[in-house]
This record gives C-alpha cells, sequence and structure tokens, in this order.
C-alpha cells in the first residue's frame, strides 16, 4: 500500500488513479490529516506501507520527519518546480527521492523498490561489519547484501509492475497474486500473517473485501509456482500465517 499526501485533492486523486491502472492499493489524506494519523497509527498499518508519497506542501519537510520517527519505508516528495534550496532541505527531513512533476507511478515503483534494496543492503553490510550474528532472513541478507526483492536464482522478483521471472522466463500471474509474492518476497523468512498480507495488498482501509479473499489467492499462487518450480517456495501454517522461504 503506498500512502498519498497533498492538499489539493485533485493530485491525489490523480495518483492514486495511477496506482489503481496499475493494480496497487494506496490511500490518501490531507497534510493536516496525515500528521493525526501517523502519530497514532498502528504498528501493523504502519508495516503495510511500501511507501509514502509526499505532494508539494509547505510542511512536508515536518510530516517527513513525523514518518521516520515511525516508520523505514520509503519516503518521497513530488516537486511542481525546481529548487535546490528546497530539495536540499527536503533530503535533510530524512525524504529518500525528489522527483519533479509529472511522474509516471511505474517510476515512482521503481525508485521506491531501489530505496528499500539500498537500505537493506546497508543493514546486512553493518551486520557484517560488527559481527553480528543473523539468523533466519537476516543471515540470508547479510550473505549477499541485498534486499529480498529478489528470491533465490531460480525465482527473480520485480517491484515495477513487470511478472516475476522464473529460469529468466516470464510467469504470468494476476495481479493480485503477483502482489502477495511480491510482499512474501520483501518478507522472505519472516512470518506474515492473514491480516498483514491483506493490508499490505488491498490497503488498511480498503471496504467492501473480505479479509478471507487472501487465501484463496495464495492457494492458487502456491500451486503456480510449485508446477513453475518444482516444490512450494510458501510455508502456510493454519491460524498462523504465511512464510516464503525460497
Amino acid at each position: 500500500m503506498y500512502f498519498l499526501v497533498d492538499a489539493r485533492k485533485s493530485v491525489n486523486a490523480g495518483f492514486k488513479a495511477g496506482f489503481d491502472r496499475e493494480g496497487i492499493s494506496s490511500f490518501s489524506l490531507s497534510p493536516e490529516e496525515f500528521t493525526s494519523w501517523i502519530e497514532s497509527a498502528s504498528r501493523s498499518d504502519l508495516d503495510a506501507v511500501q511507501g509514502f508519497l509526499l505532494g508539494d506542501f509547505d510542511e512536508r519537510a515536518r510530516c517527513a520527519s513525523a514518518i521516520r520517527r515511525q516508520s523505514r519505508a520509503p519516503i518521497i516528495a513530488l516537486a511542481d518546480s525546481r529548487s535546490l534550496e528546497q530539495t536540499l532541505v527536503l533530503f535533510d527531513a530524512g525524504i529518500d527521492d525528489v522527483l519533479p512533476k509529472p511522474v509516471h507511478v511505474r517510476e515512482i515503483l521503481a525508485r521506491t523498490e531501489a530505496i528499500w534494496r539500498r537500505v537493506n543492503g546497508e543493514q546486512a553490510a553493518s551486520l557484517q561489519a560488527s559481527g553480528s550474528q543473523a539468523s533466519g532472513s537476516d543471515a540470508a541478507l547479510a550473505c549477499d547484501g541485498q534486499a529480498p526483492a529478489r528470491g533465490p536464482e531460480r525465482l527473480r522478483v520485480f517491484f515495477d509492475g513487470r511478472d516475476p521471472e522464473i529460469d529468466g522466463v516470464p510467469l504470468s500471474l494476476p495481479r493480485r497474486e503477483r502482489h502477495i509474492l511480491e510482499f512474501l518476497v520483501r518478507n522472505r523468512g519472516r512470518r506474515v500473517t492473514k491480516t498483514q498480507l491483506f493490508n499490505g495488498v488491498y490497503g488498511v482501509y480498503s471496504d467492501g473485501v473480505e479479509e478471507s479473499v487472501v487465501e484463496g489467492h495464495v492457494s492458487k499462487l502456491r500451486k503456480k509456482l510449485a508446477q513453475a518450480l518444482g516444490h512450494d517456495p510458501i510455508e502456510a501454517k493454519r491460524y498462523i500465517g504465511y512464510t516464503y522461504v525460497g
């Protein structure tokens, strides 16, 4: 799920439409509403956010600082006009990237994933430098220095609208199944509950969709992956959740 913040409803609506076309869930608030939300949001709600997209408004540096205190998700600011001074202020506030408008949603997705890879790579390097003993998925991250954006060598997962590849061959998946796979791979080795998976794929505030729909999508996805790979890379435990084990 992506969070959009702008005082202009037309801007929020435009980007929401763009995310909808890519099959990505998003939610928008005004800066005032968002400030209240970020300070009171639950950990599960925050973990469902893949990226924050901040429009051009006066208090976005302060807004970015509030996000950074609560979440490590990428923060991207949109610029109506180029300004070196303003860009430097935004980077200093914790924003990860500044993009001039117009910008395509697929570029936002690609840049967000690049930020995720860099952040997780830095964490893995820090573990190696300190001599810390990593376990589970953290050990895997420390070994290859990459975020869980890519599964084992046979499976490659993208986060920019492309289908995954197995042995270099695209595996065509419906959008929901593709987003579920991306979410699980990003959290490789970690147990993901049905609620976490639902929030990440459908959005925290989705209406008219039952959480149980996740089970059907995961079941279909597992069958397709097992057929293509020769084994099931997703471990499922009733009442506990799902784990991408590769």
